[in-house]
């Protein structure tokens, strides 16, 4: 069981100290500049509630009071990305090989969630997994215009399709990754998808926050 942890919200629509991050959520979706953090203790959380963001929020976060101008590194600034959102990515050490994936809060980067390694998958299974893993926890948060960031631009395609376009084969080593596989196929035929999916711009923006930092 993961450790509870206590969150503090000092810019929302009410601030204080929530004990679950759902109420949390609450509080700071789609709230302007909303600046909130975790602690590991209630008694942290309480403490630097009292203390004041600026203690504890460092002013480079997308969090802080202060407003820095958008800063572009490419075709589209920065200031483009929707903070409010869920980033995922996958890794995979060969093709086929050990793959997982994983998704995070892009505001600050803290993990959702995080499968794998499993046996003789690929990076475009991983990145469609991650979609969908994605797209099922926002409506179990009743959160059905949450935006998701993807760096794969055939996983969306998938995704959409309804369906994992694989040319990988069913063997003994992976087949827990074809159980997950038509877990989201059924998942993706039973749910309509109504959050946005939205291609992260590696280019300008680079690496999406949930990349395990392992390219070469």
């Amino acid at each position: 069981m993961a450790k509870q942890k206590f969150y503090v919200v000092w810019k929302g629509i009410k601030p204080g100290v929530y004990d679950n991050w759902k109420d949390t959520l609450a509080q700071v979706h789609k709230y302007p500049d909303a600046v909130y953090k975790s602690f590991e203790t209630r008694t942290l959380a309480e403490a630097a509630f009292s203390a004041g963001a600026k203690t504890h929020v460092r002013e480079r976060s997308p969090r802080s009071f202060t407003k820095k101008p958008a800063v572009k590194t490419g075709k589209i600034a920065r200031s483009a990305i929707n903070q409010q959102s869920i980033s995922v990515d996958a890794a995979c050490s060969g093709n086929p090989g050990d793959m997982e994936y994983r998704g995070v809060f892009t505001a600050d980067g803290r993990e959702l969630f995080h499968i794998g390694p499993l046996k003789e998958g690929t990076n475009n299974i991983g990145e469609f997994l991650a979609i969908v893993h994605a797209l099922a926890w926002l409506m179990q948060q009743d959160q059905p215009n949450y935006p998701i960031y993807s760096d794969s631009k055939i996983a969306q395609l998938w995704v959409k399709a309804g369906q994992c376009r694989t040319k990988l084969e069913l063997t003994a080593r992976n087949g827990k990754i074809f159980e997950l596989i038509e877990r989201a196929e059924r998942w993706l035929a039973q749910n309509k998808v109504t959050n946005p999916i939205i291609k992260w711009e590696t280019a300008d923006w680079g690496e999406i926050p949930a990349d395990f930092g392992r390219k070469g």
